[in-house]
């Protein structure tokens, strides 16, 4: 099955992506999959301005698919994607671009901060989220009167995993 996934990443190519999110020269594409889930948010202030409350971001959490459907694994805090088949990498976000659907989260390069070597994803060293859609923190709704309250505001993505071997 991963060495399909493998084969079909490789001969889809990557998309078209700003030049702020591009990947570094020499990087080779070795997974594509697509997350569905949610971008969770809190309604909070920030302790340098406690009455400016507005929807922070927390955590992802979304499974991840392959173009035919069939889910591969997870995506969630950290931020982290997870295989079935174990492999793991935490990324830190490097540069972002606003997504072309003003609705939508932004597009990211992610380098990876740890990996575990295991399967496709524990090889990955960056991370591009392309291609979303929804996601985005309302522009209001928040105020002292329900700080604490969480949403999960439902997105898709595309997600290439990248290395550098």
């Amino acid at each position: 099955m991963l060495t399909a996934l493998l084969f079909i990443a490789l001969t889809a190519g990557p998309p078209a992506a700003p030049a702020s999110v591009a990947v570094p020269p020499g990087a080779s594409l070795v997974l594509r999959a697509e997350g569905r889930g949610v971008q969770i948010y809190v309604c909070a202030a920030p302790p340098d301005r406690p009455q400016d409350y507005d929807w922070r971001f927390v955590a992802p959490q979304a499974n991840l698919f392959t173009a035919e459907g069939e889910k591969i694994g997870r995506h969630y805090a950290g931020p982290t994607w997870e295989a079935q088949d174990g492999g793991k990498v935490v990324g830190e976000v490097r540069a972002k671009a606003p997504s072309p659907d003003p609705n939508a989260i932004d597009w990211l390069l992610l380098s990876s901060k740890s990996a575990n070597r295991v399967g496709v994803l524990g090889t990955a060293a960056f991370v591009q989220r392309l291609n979303t859609t929804g996601g985005r923190a309302p522009d209001g709704g928040c105020s002292g009167q329900n700080a604490g309250d969480e949403i999960r505001i439902p997105y898709t993505a595309e997600y290439d995993f990248y290395t550098t071997h």
